[in-house]
């Protein structure tokens, strides 16, 4: 799963950023932010909802 900041989240949980591993909490429809540290691309998804 990769998904990059600004794009819709396709699922709610918490997007680990792939550069440095930072923590977002998204949910589903939203828009996803940058992590703290500024980097936009997201490598894995975590505490999917029914999942």
């Amino acid at each position: 799963m990769a998904a990059k900041a600004g794009e819709k989240a396709q699922e709610s949980g918490v997007f680990h950023c792939a550069k440095c591993s930072e923590k977002v909490q998204v949910k589903k429809g939203d828009k996803i932010p940058k992590c703290p540290n500024g980097h936009a691309t997201f490598g894995r998804r975590t505490d999917e909802p029914g999942r």
